[in-house]
């Protein structure tokens, strides 16, 4: 018989409803071992975040460094500022409605802890580094990367990324719903489940409207500087968006998105070059996800944030994330370092991070992948120097 794969979006669902479920009767002594797991992973967390930064940051920034011209530089810049824009998008409209959706207060140390419950053991496996010296260091051997001849250096980083890439899409991602398991099982024992659940759909809703609002409004650039209709130049890109929603990889998606741009007008040597580049270093929809949890659960907590800590926080973030690698759920295990070292995010907190982030993670990589589109049309603009016929 053929074996029936459940992809991780679903699983994600079902650690979540079997958390809450089995929390109204499951004994303590195995509420006990999931804490005991949930402890362990945390620490595993810790300890591989810093050299995630490094094995695929140093790469991502390598990479870039090797490329040059004007075309490189213009991609870069819009992507960029595409993905700054977009979080700082989700911030003002976070500060904006969140507070009249979110009742504050719930503190997450205790929601997510059975209460009377405490893990049988505890082992402490402290990080090779904190997360920016990680940050520092992948920039330094990106750059140097970049400008070295010989190729040994590269190779050897190259195969760290490799095993990096492979913990994540290996061990981390299939144990994540047991993880996430863990944290919804505690929640039940404080009764406090529900409040955390409608917190979610509400934060889902308004994110969802602006991937939409996001996506419009790059379509309408676009094309005010082709002189062409936006909206059929994004009717064209719907094949690559339900594509993205299917594979939730910006890089399983760069085929159909090449394709779509091409229908679009854009030129085959254009779109050949900003398509890939773009699957790596445009992430709005990403950054506008990931900003919008972590403001939804600073508000929920009642901890104090500001414009100035969360924007040098999309900032980093949008760096960040250019290391992301094209497999479900990588784009939040990049970010878990900045959420922790610029916001103060701690294990109860990532976890629930991570869930909401999967939670809409097909959304978001539809949007980066659908965006490319318009990039590629700006780009294909400045390259030609002249407007495209409509």
């Amino acid at each position: 018989m053929k074996k029936i794969k459940i992809g991780l979006l679903a699983r994600i669902i079902l650690a979540i409803a079997l958390g809450i479920g089995c929390g109204q009767f499951l004994p303590q002594w195995v509420v006990r071992l999931s804490a005991t797991f949930n402890g362990l992973f945390s620490e595993f967390l810790g300890f591989i975040i810093p050299l995630i930064i490094v094995g695929l940051v140093t790469m991502a920034i390598a990479d870039i460094g090797q490329k040059a011209g004007k075309m490189l530089i213009v991609t870069v810049l819009i992507a960029y500022g595409s993905t700054l824009f977009a979080g700082f998008l989700s911030y003002f409209t976070g500060t904006t409605f969140f507070p009249m959706l979110i009742e504050p207060g719930v503190k997450l140390q205790e929601v997510s802890q059975a209460v009377g419950v405490s893990p049988y053991f505890s082992v402490s496996i402290p990080p090779l580094m904190n997360v920016m010296t990680a940050l520092i260091l992948a920039f330094v051997l990106g750059l140097g990367l970049a400008h070295l001849e010989r190729q040994a250096l590269r190779q050897v980083a190259a195969d760290f990324q490799e095993i990096i890439v492979r913990t994540i899409s290996r061990a981390i991602i299939p144990l994540l719903p047991y993880y996430i398991f863990g944290i919804f099982l505690n929640m039940t024992h404080t009764g406090q489940v529900a409040s955390i659940l409608m917190v979610f759909i509400k934060i889902i809703g308004v994110i969802f409207a602006l991937h939409i609002f996001i996506l419009l409004l790059q379509y309408g650039v676009a094309g005010l500087l082709t002189g062409r209709n936006p909206l059929r130049l994004l009717q064209r890109m719907l094949p690559a968006y339900f594509t993205a929603l299917g594979t939730q990889s910006s890089a399983a998606t760069i085929p159909v998105t090449l394709e779509q741009c091409k229908q679009n007008g854009v030129s085959a040597d254009v779109a050949g070059f900003v398509v890939p580049l773009c699957a790596t270093i445009h992430l709005s929809g990403s950054t506008l996800k990931i900003t919008a949890c972590a403001l939804a659960l600073m508000m929920m907590q009642g901890l104090p944030y500001s414009p100035g800590m969360f924007a040098g926080f999309i900032f980093m973030l949008g760096v960040t994330m250019v290391a992301a690698p094209g497999v479900p759920g990588g784009a939040i295990m990049a970010s878990l370092g900045v959420l922790q070292s610029m916001l103060g995010f701690g294990e109860e907190e990532q976890a629930l991070m991570i869930a909401l982030y999967i939670a809409m993670d097909s959304f978001g990589t539809a949007c980066n992948v659908t965006g490319d589109g318009a990039i590629a049309l700006v780009v294909d603009r400045f390259s030609k120097g002249r407007q495209n016929p409509s």
